[in-house]
């Protein structure tokens, strides 16, 4: 008796759907990466990214100016 071919389509099928999902993560890295650099690069060497394109509201203290 020779191997059941079920099997092995379904082997292949799996493989293959494990193939794409790391595609898909491996895009959405770069992705993440793009951005994170993109915001990055527009905040500044020396701003904190976290505060990056904060606008102080009318109650605060106007910045001091170095």
């Amino acid at each position: 008796m020779g191997a059941n071919p079920k099997a092995t389509f379904e082997k292949r099928q799996k493989e293959m759907k494990r193939q794409q999902k790391q595609k898909e993560k491996a895009a959405k890295q770069l992705a993440r990466k793009e951005e994170k650099s993109r915001v990055m690069g527009k905040a500044g060497a020396g701003d904190d990214p976290d505060l990056a394109g904060i606008v102080p509201g009318p109650n605060q203290p106007p910045p001091d100016e170095a």
